[in-house]
């Protein structure tokens, strides 16, 4: 049996004997079981759920709920079960997870889909980071992206934008002050009556030359190079398609190395093409859902609509850029029936390379709340990768960006 955990008011967590513990999969709980959990994978945070009651089996459960957060690499397949209280505060935008303790050990409700060495924590936030960080500002003093990054690699703790200064593999450019789509997620623009974000967009679209100061700067030095647009402290990449492309152009006459990338939403078809012409390489769409309906109560698109990011797709495709879903994975929504046969049509009928899991960062309330509706039955999220690996035995299944050239 797995345990039941809660938490006091002071955050205290205890683990409850006798209480099955159970998980959540959109509203709806159910037990936990061996072929469902996993040991509390190194990197996880445990943390305690205010405003909400833990709820197991039993119906005189003590104490606060308790969630794990989960480390990159990882695909929760459970959110944690809890009575909401009428004055419980919303949740700030993490991937919450259903946590339990047996035999002296945590356990977690989720499954390892990727190699996660590059990232992991110990990596970033070292002692040298700062004086790495100071560096780079004598060298490029003029460069507003470089200070952009600065400050979210010391403030934000973003590992893209330190990987620019520790000269190694993936790192971010944010070139977007503005976006075509008003996500419910969005970690760097929210409603004021919603949670804060995270962090902030940049508040400046940078030059041409900036661009390519910190594109060629980073392609010309580290291992494994890969230049992403579309970070979290930005909107929509595309929209400085202009810029972009120009950029790139520049780079390549002075750096054949490393991968170009871009994170988007890829709404915005006649800049993504621009961009795939100038030399992209790689491309990563950011999805909830291959139907409509789900996808526009998600990210409430301005000005483009599914189609338009199909296209884009195809468009990539056609350049021969490698093409990646960002699919935001939410346990109860991403494994209903019509979105598990949706998305396998979309991927039969792009011909895509991969799909990163990424677990969709929100209170399991609010997004419920703003979801479609359904009656449809949910099939598991162990139980789609799977499907997906079997009908799709060429498609890469992980969570991270690849170096694929």
């Amino acid at each position: 049996m797995y345990t039941l955990l809660y938490a006091d008011n002071e955050g205290h967590i205890y683990d409850a004997p006798g209480y099955p513990a159970w998980g959540r999969t959109g509203n709806q709980n159910i037990s936990l079981e061996k072929i469902d959990m996993i040991t509390l994978p190194e990197g996880a945070n445990i943390m305690y759920l205010p405003g909400r009651k833990a709820m197991g089996e039993r119906d005189d459960t003590p104490g606060l709920a308790v969630a794990a957060i989960l480390p990159a690499g990882y695909t929760r397949t459970y959110l944690p079960a809890f009575k909401l209280a009428k004055d419980a505060p919303q949740l700030p935008l993490y991937g919450y997870t259903a946590v339990a303790f047996k035999n002296d050990r945590f356990y977690v409700a989720a499954i390892k889909t990727d190699e996660g060495s590059k990232w992991n924590p110990m990596r970033f936030n070292t002692g040298k980071l700062k004086k790495l960080v100071k560096a780079k500002l004598r060298q490029y003093p003029q460069n507003r992206i470089f200070q952009q990054l600065a400050h979210c690699s010391l403030n934000y703790h973003c590992c893209t934008a330190q990987n620019v200064f520790y000269e190694r593999w993936e790192a971010g450019i944010p070139v977007s002050p503005t976006c075509n789509a008003r996500c419910f997620g969005c970690i760097s623009l929210q409603p004021s009556e919603c949670c804060p974000s995270p962090q902030q967009r940049i508040n400046f679209i940078p030059s041409v030359e900036e661009i390519t100061q910190v594109m060629a700067d980073h392609l010309r030095h580290a291992p494994e190079a890969i230049i992403s647009f579309g970070q979290g402290c930005e909107g929509e990449p595309s929209l400085q398609a202009d810029q972009i492309a120009k950029a790139i152009l520049l780079t390549r006459q002075q750096t054949d190395r490393g991968l170009i990338n871009i994170n988007t939403n890829a709404g915005n078809t006649k800049g993504i093409k621009a961009i795939c012409e100038a030399g992209l390489n790689s491309m990563r769409v950011s999805l909830i859902s291959a139907r409509t309906e789900l996808y526009n109560a998600y990210y409430n698109p301005s000005g483009y609509t599914l189609e338009d990011v199909l296209a884009s797709i195809r468009v990539a495709k056609g350049c021969g850029v490698y093409v990646s879903l960002n699919l935001l994975v939410f346990p109860g929504v991403t494994d209903r029936t019509e979105e598990v046969e949706s998305l396998k049509n979309l991927i039969a009928d792009t011909g895509l390379d991969m799909i990163q899991m990424r677990n969709l960062n929100a209170d399991p309330d609010e997004l419920m709340r703003v979801m479609p509706p359904t009656f449809s039955k949910t099939i598991g999220i162990a139980a789609f990768i799977a499907q997906l690996k079997t009908d799709f035995p060429n498609l890469t299944i992980g969570s991270y960006s690849r170096y694929v050239k």
